[in-house]
């Protein structure tokens, strides 16, 4: 399947689920995602957070999360509830693990979104901050709803970037891609609205510019980091190639596995606890796509001179490597035609992929081994022996939940 097949089946009506009523009761869940934790801890008094300032309340609370500032990407479109104070003089910086997201915006709210393992992105809002005074009220959003579990997450709740030439006040001109996220989107396709830094040798990207009205037209014109705005607001003045590269990943990867989950849920309730030949021709459709997504089938060509990351933000996402006895990782990095030496995410380590139903599980994992396996068809041959190989033994030896099969 080639990368426009894959995206022409994934634009295909999906199935609405109503992820508000029963069997999922989204509302009424008690989250159990990081942030959840963060906030047991708080009312504790186990987690220490800086009130004295905005950036310092930013940088504490980065940390209690596990989240590296050298994470941040920057975007001006006017995206999330603070639309009206995001544009090219005031752009809003996110920060992420694999897990939980963090928007910041200056003169405005920290907004986050943390993935539950068994009910996806759950989103929070602080109050505004009074400097020196105690940490922030927060409380879970419906709001996020409007745009965070529409049509780009098939109706779910999921986490959205889009690529759309801006005005001056942030507003939308023309829409590059939206609706949906992944590492597949080419690379030129991407990056519209958003700030982007580093030496990624993309021609003809979309990043880093506004549209402005001459003569009754539209003329594109630069907005460069801190050409309009003010990065000492910031706690960098970065929006780095690499995290972009991994925050579209990441995003593609949790969409479609919630996707799944929630699918298979409702299956389930529908059909009293059991799956018939439909439901599991269902099944296996979310996870023949997951699969491939896994071992990124799809992804997108690299420049010919291949990309140049950031290494505070490299060093940092390597931390929790997890390698084998002869030092392979899935976190390893490639960069000259691809992402990652070994084409097998990462997300795989997450706690929504360990919580995944067996059935669904097991599943995924058997359509991944008609890419691994010592002779694939040509459907699944985009890996070379050596790394399909690399990859059994990393997954072999870092994970615990494959089935009896596969060892």
């Amino acid at each position: 399947m080639t990368a426009a097949a894959s995206w022409a089946a994934e634009a295909k009506e999906p199935r609405v689920i109503d992820f508000k009523g029963a069997p999922h009761s989204y509302l009424e869940a008690e989250p159990r995602d990081r942030f959840a934790q963060f906030q047991a801890r708080a009312q504790k008094g186990d987690a220490k957070i800086d009130t004295s300032n905005d950036k310092a309340f930013l940088t504490s609370l980065l940390a209690a999360l596990n989240i590296p500032v050298s994470s941040q990407i920057m975007v001006f479109s006017a995206s999330s509830l603070q639309s009206e104070i995001i544009n090219p003089r005031n752009p809003r910086s996110l920060y992420f693990n694999e897990d939980t997201y963090v928007g910041w915006v200056p003169g405005g709210l920290i907004e986050i979104i943390a993935a539950d393992p068994e009910y996806g992105p759950m989103f929070y809002v602080f109050d505004r901050l009074r400097p020196g005074g105690p940490v922030p009220n927060v409380q879970r959003s419906v709001k996020c709803m409007n745009c965070h579990a529409g049509n780009a997450t098939r109706r779910l709740p999921g986490l959205i970037a889009e690529s759309l030439l801006v005005s001056r006040a942030g507003s939308s001109l023309e829409t590059y891609r939206r609706d949906v996220q992944g590492h597949q989107i080419p690379l030129e396709d991407r990056f519209g609205g958003w700030h982007l830094t580093g030496e990624h040798h993309i021609a003809n990207h979309k990043a880093n510019v506004m549209g402005v009205s001459q003569a009754g037209r539209i003329q594109k014109t630069p907005v460069e980091p801190g050409q309009f705005s003010d990065l000492g607001l910031h706690l960098l003045p970065t929006s780095d190639i690499l995290p972009h590269l991994i925050h579209e990943h990441q995003i593609g990867f949790e969409n479609r596995l919630v996707y799944a989950i929630y699918t298979l849920r409702q299956l389930k309730n529908d059909n009293k606890g059991m799956l018939g030949a439909a439901a599991k021709a269902e099944i296996e459709e979310r996870a023949q796509e997951l699969a491939r997504y896994i071992v990124f089938a799809d992804e997108a060509k690299f420049p010919a001179q291949g990309i140049t990351g950031d290494p505070a933000y490299a060093a940092d996402f390597l931390r929790d490597r997890k390698a084998t006895k002869a030092g392979l990782s899935l976190k390893d990095f490639d960069m000259k035609t691809r992402i990652f030496k070994h084409r097998c995410s990462f997300m795989l380590y997450t706690e929504t992929w360990k919580e995944t139903p067996r059935e669904l599980k097991e599943r995924i994992y058997y359509h991944m081994a008609m890419y691994l396996r010592d002779q694939p068809d040509a459907q699944h041959a985009h890996l070379a022996p050596a790394e399909r190989r690399a990859i059994r033994d990393i997954l072999k030896e870092t994970m615990s939940d494959l089935p009896t099969w596969w060892r």
